[in-house]
């Protein structure tokens, strides 16, 4: 073989193999992003059918394949918090606010984390950033902050939302939510009703005005309920809220004792604040929605009604 014909091989095997080389590069790539594109579907798929655990196998997957991945710190995130694990889902979505500092929706995410901790002084400073830019997200600070038990400021916010001409449904219902306990404060406790003369209640009466002690106070809601004193029930709630502001179980027989009483927004107003205040507990959050169903028939409102039974049984099926 000519030395010419030799060389003219040389240089096209040379040219195939480059050519080769060069299209396997994006091969690996797209293999590479295809499998991770897999997971992450895979990922939320666990995900919507509540199958947390799974997810995260899954994102634990993507996140080999790109440690970086905004998308995947965001869903690790929520799995975690669904999970109830509340220091992985903060250091997640940590990771993600550092890589878009003025994210919404990371920032709203980390709201939710801290509010499930009943951390609502920092997640109040994270709402407020998060008002700058989208001050139709108003009413969740309104929220936090008569979760916070800062009514104050609460008012205040309403009055300048109204002022923009940004009020909404829920703005109103936490209006006359503070309307309402303001109005509770002044006025008297009515005549008790029949049998309430009874010697052993008014101890209670008399013994909780003095020591001002949860267990007392469940012992006469206790006796208002059996005897049906809704009235007194309702205005004792609120009285005792006062006092116990996170105890989730005031906020829910207020709620009854008010639709009892077919007063049936007051008793909407009351439980959508109180159900925040349910920390790992079933039972109450289905009595919650269970009440919350009473209110909505009541206004004929069946769209809401049906949400409220829909999100019971899920929770019944799930445990």
């Amino acid at each position: 073989m000519s030395f010419n014909k030799l060389h003219i091989l040389i240089v096209i095997g040379i040219g195939f193999i480059s050519s080769y080389s060069y299209a396997q590069k994006p091969t690996l790539a797209e293999n590479s992003d295809l499998k991770f594109q897999t997971h992450f579907f895979e990922a939320l798929k666990e995900k919507a059918v509540d199958n947390y655990s799974k997810a995260i196998e899954s994102l634990e997957k993507c996140y080999q394949i790109d440690s970086i991945n905004l998308a995947v710190e965001f869903e690790f995130s929520k799995n975690y918090l669904l999970l109830k694990k509340y220091f992985e889902a903060e250091l997640f979505i940590n990771k993600a606010i550092e890589k878009d500092p003025e994210n919404i929706y990371l920032l709203s995410h980390k709201v939710s984390i801290l509010k499930s901790q009943r951390n609502y002084d920092d997640a109040i400073e994270i709402q407020k950033k998060i008002i700058e830019k989208k001050p139709t997200y108003s009413d969740q600070l309104v929220l936090l902050y008569m979760q916070n038990r800062d009514f104050e400021s609460a008012e205040k916010l309403i009055t300048t939302i109204e002022e923009n001409a940004l009020s909404t449904s829920r703005i109103r219902r936490f209006k006359a939510y503070l309307t309402n306990r303001k109005s509770t404060e002044k006025r008297k406790i009515e005549a008790l009703k029949k049998g309430t003369e009874n010697k052993g209640i008014e101890f209670l009466k008399n013994l909780y005005k003095e020591n001002k002690e949860y267990k007392t106070l469940l012992k006469i809601l206790k006796y208002e309920v059996e005897n049906n004193l809704f009235e007194l029930l309702n205005t004792d709630c609120k009285n005792a809220l006062e006092l116990y502001p996170a105890q989730p179980f005031l906020y829910r027989l207020n709620g009854f004792a008010l639709n009892k009483l077919g007063k049936y927004t007051e008793a909407i107003d009351v439980l959508i604040i109180g159900i925040d205040f349910v920390i790992d507990n079933v039972e109450m959050e289905v009595d919650f929605y269970n009440q919350l169903i009473i209110g909505y028939e009541g206004l004929n409102n069946k769209k809401e009604a049906l949400k409220y039974k829909q999100k019971a049984e899920k929770l019944k099926q799930v445990n």
